[in-house]
């Protein structure tokens, strides 16, 4: 297994068909994957990768509330002591948004056409360093 992975949909957001398709691949990549469902709050999302101890967050939102979202779903994670998962987030994000949700700690953005092995790749790269610095 090359890491665990929670793929969380957050807030009202009813679409899952592509975090879906990203889940199936991390799991045909090797990576044991804990899919949330639709419909969770950012306190939920934290609390799932708190009990899985997963090695990654991965949040699809396609219904623009990223830039509320992800900073509730960060200050959940501080909360718990669990700041230091990787976050990256799938979706609908403008380009005028990646350094605001930078800014909070996201470690990546996928939006509607990256690569499948471009996703896998990347979530190999975070969780590997990730797994490395928890060693230490």
């Amino acid at each position: 297994m090359k890491g665990r992975v929670l793929v969380a949909k957050v807030g009202l957001d009813g679409h899952d068909r592509g975090a879906k398709v990203v889940a199936r691949a991390l799991k045909e990549a090797g990576f044991e994957v804990i899919y949330t469902g639709l419909h969770k709050t950012p306190k939920e999302v934290a609390d799932i990768a708190l009990e899985e101890d997963v090695d990654l967050i991965g949040v699809s939102i396609l219904s623009g509330a990223h830039g509320t979202l992800i900073p509730k779903l960060i200050e959940e994670m501080k909360k718990r002591k669990i700041e230091d998962k990787p976050v990256v987030v799938g979706g609908i994000i403008p380009d005028e948004d990646f350094d605001f949700l930078k800014s909070y700690g996201v470690k990546a953005i996928f939006i509607p056409g990256t690569p499948l092995k471009e996703i896998i790749e990347t979530v190999e790269k975070l969780v590997k360093e990730y797994r490395e610095k928890k060693e230490i």
